[in-house]
């Protein structure tokens, strides 16, 4: 036996040994690969985390119109679930004047069936509830709690002082929604102050949150499909009449066509008689005179003359 049968077992388990090497470093690279794109994931989720939460800081922190555009960018949000129809059943930002030459401009204004409206609001200044959230000390966090029914009232107020409902344009209009745009701020507010609501109310304004809103919208969706299938029943019994009377109208017609052609039919008959029937009718006596040797250049139908001689 030569040396190279004696290494050719070591040769084949080396070989081995290399393929195994490089299968490993091959599942490594993928392993690594597939890690560096979770990790990349990851990192972008964190930051689009990362940045919605410093914009919900910043609308909270921010000044009024941040936070109001916020309010709205949520408000648009349910708008958009509760079956509504935007240009339809709800319309954005629409710009009104008073009778003093005053410019409003509503958040939304649903519509309701009979020209019926609803105001929604969603510029309600939540800073002071942002504060007694983030604030530990309970007597810094008493006085945030009553800056932000303060502040809850105060919109309240404006929102009264607006009187939308003399509004030219907003016909109708029974009450204007308030929409605070995070439900415990909503709770907080009512809980500890128990005559908010019904003072709101007594206001013709109706304080809500994203869940009694979104219940209310879905609500107002309903009885807009209910509008609609009424509509269309009356439609369809409107359009079942006019076709009723179209087709009694045809048929006095056709009844007129009928007659017209009996009396068209007795007419024939009445011209037939004396063409080929009887004694001395036309046909005979024509046919008598050709006969006679008249100069013609036509002959009478065959079975005209047959029937006259039958006759």
């Amino acid at each position: 036996m030569n040396i190279g049968e004696l290494l050719s077992p070591l040769k084949e388990k080396i070989t081995d040994f290399e393929k195994k090497v490089d299968q490993s470093n091959k599942e490594n690279l993928e392993n690594n690969s597939a890690l560096r794109e979770q990790l990349r994931n990851l990192k972008e989720l964190n930051q689009r985390i990362t940045k919605e939460a410093e914009n919900l800081t910043k609308a909270l922190k921010g000044e009024s119109k941040t936070q109001g555009s916020w309010g709205e960018f949520i408000l648009e949000s349910i708008l958009e679930k509760s079956g509504l129809v935007k240009g339809r059943e709800y319309e954005v930002q629409e710009s009104f004047t008073n009778d003093n030459g005053k410019r409003y401009q509503p958040d939304v204004i649903v519509k309701l069936p009979d020209n019926k409206n609803i105001i929604v609001d969603s510029k309600v200044v939540l800073v002071a509830y942002e504060r007694y959230v983030n604030e530990e000390d309970e007597t810094e966090k008493a006085s945030f709690l009553k800056m932000h029914i303060q502040s809850v009232r105060k919109h309240i107020k404006d929102l009264s002082d607006k009187n939308y409902q003399h509004l030219y344009g907003v016909e109708g209009l029974d009450f204007v929604l308030m929409f605070i745009p995070i439900e415990p701020a909503f709770s907080l507010a009512v809980q500890h102050d128990a005559e908010l609501f019904s003072d709101a109310y007594d206001k013709n304004i109706v304080i809500v949150s994203p869940s009694t809103l979104i219940a209310t919208l879905r609500t107002i969706s309903n009885i807009w499909k209910n509008e609609y299938q009424n509509r269309n029943a009356l439609e369809i019994a409107r359009q079942g009449g006019a076709l009723y009377d179209k087709f009694a109208a045809f048929s006095e017609d056709l009844l007129k066509v009928g007659k017209s052609l009996n009396t068209t039919q007795e007419a024939y008959k009445d011209a037939m008689n004396k063409l080929v029937d009887g004694k001395g009718n036309l046909v005979t006596r024509a046919e008598t005179i050709r006969k006679l040797g008249a100069k013609t250049s036509k002959v009478i139908e065959p079975k005209l003359i047959e029937r006259s001689e039958d006759d």
